[in-house]
């Protein structure tokens, strides 16, 4: 029981403690008078939102840090009877949201709609929803409340910069030997001729022998080592160093104008899986086979694929990254070198600042791989110093490196 139902029917009882006390007819009007609020106030609260529609829709359940998300909501009154006011509450878990509102009279078989625009500001996936409807008498006694729960979800991709140069190394060229090893994309080499299988696309089907032999015939490919880039980020715990960030701290106003630069957060964990997404979409635009490999809260394997698809799936991936991973870069890397082909290009991305990052770069090399360190400066974002004798160490052995510091612009840490 609210304060303003226990002031209500305390004046009533008074009322008609005085009434029978004084025998004043006063008193007992007072009575009447108390008890007609308290019963009119309760059956306006209870038909308040009865019947009440909502809905909200948004334009895309994709986009990225740094974006403009809009999301339309919809209230519809279907009856005749008027709703006093209504608020709209948006309880949902994206950072910022902009969806509550507050309106008042809502005619009968009327509606009310609105457009709600939130800069996103933290990749993940968070719900839109639930949305809590409240409303109630004039008098505030019998506040209702009816929660509309989420119906989606809304993937946040990290934000990823325009690299338009990063280093070449040596003796990597597309079109390298063959491999010898089949594989179910679309390569420049072609190894040979199959039977058709159920849901192989046209474009594999080779027309000359499907004539020939009168049945449908489709070709096979090999892979290009050469064209292969392993793209290998560093998810430890023990290796992540953060400055204290307030997600909120610029104004609204500001936050919604679409020419606003956004920043990364100063974090290692946010600076890395950045960069791992730039690097990711500058190499699937140059047609190269790329693969992933990180080991943050769980294991995440992506084999190497060319074209859009494999952006998407390194997206989702980097999307709900947490770097809380127990297992080092070194052991990592050992494990997934196994499975590498000779001459590919394996990109390191790390903050740490121990020895393991040259050993582990040294590794890569006798194993006849083609390791590109980016380097994240731990001193930077108030972790350790370290880094620029490791840069030292690669440069010594002509490892190409990278470094990136807090604050700087990183596509042009990336392009040096």
């Amino acid at each position: 029981m609210t304060s303003g139902q226990q002031i209500v029917l305390i004046l009533l009882v008074l009322s008609l403690i005085a009434g029978i006390v004084s025998g004043s007819q006063i008193y007992y009007r007072l009575s009447y008078l108390w008890g007609l609020l308290f019963i009119t106030s309760w059956l306006w609260a209870a038909l308040a939102i009865r019947g009440l529609q909502f809905n909200r829709k948004a334009r895309a359940l994709r986009a990225q840090v740094g974006q403009i998300f809009e999301e339309r909501f919809e209230l519809d009154n279907p009856g005749k009877l008027p709703r006093l006011w209504l608020a709209v509450q948006d309880e949902s878990t994206l950072p910022g949201t902009q969806g509550s509102r507050v309106f008042s009279v809502v005619e009968g078989r009327r509606g009310r709609s609105y457009v709600a625009r939130t800069r996103l500001v933290q990749r993940g996936v968070f719900k839109l929803g639930p949305t809590e409807i409240e409303s109630g008498d004039p008098f505030g006694l019998f506040p209702v409340r009816k929660t509309f729960p989420a119906s989606d979800s809304l993937l946040v991709y990290p934000l990823m910069v325009d690299i338009r140069g990063f280093p070449n190394l040596p003796g990597i060229m597309p079109g390298g030997d063959a491999l010898r090893r089949r594989t179910q994309q679309i390569t420049p080499n072609a190894a040979g001729v199959r039977d058709y299988a159920p849901g192989d696309p046209l474009s594999r089907i080779h027309w000359v022998s499907t004539a020939r032999r009168g049945r449908m015939i489709s070709k096979e490919f090999e892979l290009d080592p050469q064209a292969e880039v392993w793209i290998i980020l560093d998810g430890t715990a023990d290796s992540q160093y953060t400055i204290p960030y307030d997600l909120h701290s610029t104004e609204v106003d500001a936050m919604l104008q679409r020419t606003e630069t956004f920043g990364l957060p100063p974090s290692t964990e946010e600076y890395g899986v950045s960069i791992a997404a730039s690097l990711g979409r500058y190499y699937l635009r140059q047609g190269r086979a790329v693969g992933f490999a990180c080991a943050a809260q769980a294991l995440s394997l992506l084999p190497p694929e060319r074209g859009a698809r494999q952006l998407g799936k390194l997206l989702e991936s980097l999307a709900i990254l947490k770097a809380k991973g127990q297992l080092p870069l070194r052991g990592l890397v050992e494990i997934q070198a196994q499975s590498i082909v000779r001459g590919s290009t394996v990109v390191l991305i790390t903050a740490s600042v121990g020895e393991d990052v040259t050993l582990t770069a040294d590794y890569l090399l006798r194993r006849g791989l083609r390791p590109i360190v980016v380097l994240i400066d731990a001193s930077s974002f108030n972790g350790p110093s370290g880094s620029d004798k490791i840069e030292e160490t690669l440069r010594f052995l002509q490892i190409p490196v990278r470094r990136v510091k807090q604050g700087v612009d990183v596509e042009n840490a990336l392009m040096g």
